[in-house]
């Protein structure tokens, strides 16, 4: 059986690691307990969360226990890491809303049953925690000058970083500690922009504990321009198709850009690397083979396959020049109001297809806005009652599509 080390090299995933030999050693040889960190700082996971998701999936399938750690403690300060100002401040109501919310949307990727996989709250022990006692034992162990040095305070010391935030670091050490004695958990996954963090972790256990632990961090999904992956015009990408539907999920991914699509493949889904090198062989046009079926793999590890198949059907009746295709954003319209018709741009505005007037109207001035398949003849043009047939599809440059339909 091949060592899942090598799985998530050969995939992409490793980028820094802190003991690379024992660590493919100890994956090897036994079943090991790791973690990732998660703060609830939203009411659902992510796409920058797949990535950690997908991890812990590899993991899992080699025998391995995976422990999700939700940070109702380090919730409670923030990852000062990547911000340029501090986080808002979370109540403990809120944090366990989103504790709960995470573990419903992890159940997709990894089998908690039968202690396979643990989630766990930092907060069972950090609030627990007595200041002055914790400085003395564990404060002593961290350099000032190398906490300043890393990266994820560099940020912020140009923009103005809080005390509060600065213990961030030695929450998240402690956490390992904690992890490690109870646990016998011995490595720790995150992103690369959490490596000083973990480094931090592991030097922590070392020396109270004088035993080795380890740590590993992953690539971070960035667009060609090097910025973090998931955020649109409308927001950021949320695995929450409450927050972010089905299609508009699909249709995110069937518009990677051609560099990523490979990378992704081997990513964001469980395809063989042997099937993905067939898609490595194609370009051009003959890449939008590979897209569909990177958007339709990581739509059906998110929504299930149903909703995938959905929301695959969906996009290809739109391109196709239909209207059918049920997961489609759709809004509804007051029967009223549809027939004393409605402005285009407020129509477009209350479906938030655009963030003001002075927005549609440039668009609509461009050319880029098209109703039930034809252009926008003028941004006082009015969708009248005569335009639901039975509904209205508004199409937003190429790839932007929502349905209104009239609510009797």
């Amino acid at each position: 059986m091949e060592n899942v080390y090598d799985t998530l090299k050969n995939r992409g995933f490793i980028e820094q690691l802190t003991h690379e030999a024992e660590i493919r050693e100890l994956l090897g040889n036994e079943k090991v307990t790791f973690y990732i960190g998660f703060d609830p700082t939203a009411d659902s996971l992510h796409i920058g969360h797949y990535l950690q998701s997908m991890t812990m999936a590899h993991m899992q399938r080699a025998g391995h226990r995976p422990i999700a750690l939700m940070g109702g403690g380090t919730g409670m300060v923030g990852d000062p890491t990547d911000k340029t100002e501090m986080r808002r401040m979370m109540t403990p109501e809120e944090i366990d809303r989103n504790v709960s919310i995470f573990k419903k949307q992890f159940g997709r990727f990894i089998d908690f049953s039968e202690g396979k996989a643990l989630m766990l709250n930092n907060a069972d022990w950090l609030m627990e925690l007595k200041y002055l006692p914790f400085l003395r034992e564990y404060g002593v162990h961290f350099s000032v000058n190398k906490m300043l040095a890393a990266e994820s305070y560099k940020t912020r010391l140009e923009h103005g970083l809080s005390f509060f935030e600065f213990n961030y670091q030695l929450l998240q050490s402690y956490d390992f500690l904690e992890l490690f004695r109870k646990y016998n958990c011995k490595i720790q996954f995150g992103g690369n922009d959490q490596w000083s963090n973990i480094i931090a972790g592991v030097e922590l256990i070392r020396k109270v504990e004088r035993k080795e632990a380890y740590g590993l961090t992953f690539t971070l999904l960035l667009n060609s321009d090097g910025t973090k992956m998931g955020k649109t015009q409308s927001g950021a990408v949320w695995l929450d198709a409450d927050k972010t539907s089905p299609y508009e999920f699909y249709q995110y991914w069937r518009n990677t850009e051609d560099v990523n699509v490979i990378k992704f493949l081997k990513l964001l889904t469980f395809l063989p690397l042997t099937e993905i090198a067939a898609y490595e062989r194609l370009s051009g046009s003959g890449l939008n083979r590979a897209k569909e079926v990177l958007a339709f793999e990581i739509t059906k590890n998110t929504h299930g396959e149903d909703e995938a198949i959905k929301a695959r059907a969906a996009a290809k009746a739109l391109f196709a020049g239909g209207e059918e295709g049920g997961s489609v954003p759709e809004t509804a319209i007051e029967k009223k109001l549809a027939k004393n018709g409605i402005n285009l741009i407020d129509l477009m505005l209350t479906a938030q297809l655009i963030d003001s007037k002075s927005e549609g109207r440039r668009l609509i001035e461009q050319g880029g806005v098209k109703i039930n398949g034809e252009k926008a003849t003028g941004y006082e043009q009015i969708v009248s009652i005569n335009d639901f047939n039975p509904s209205v599809m508004i199409q937003k440059g190429k790839k932007i599509f929502h349905r209104f339909v009239i609510n009797n």
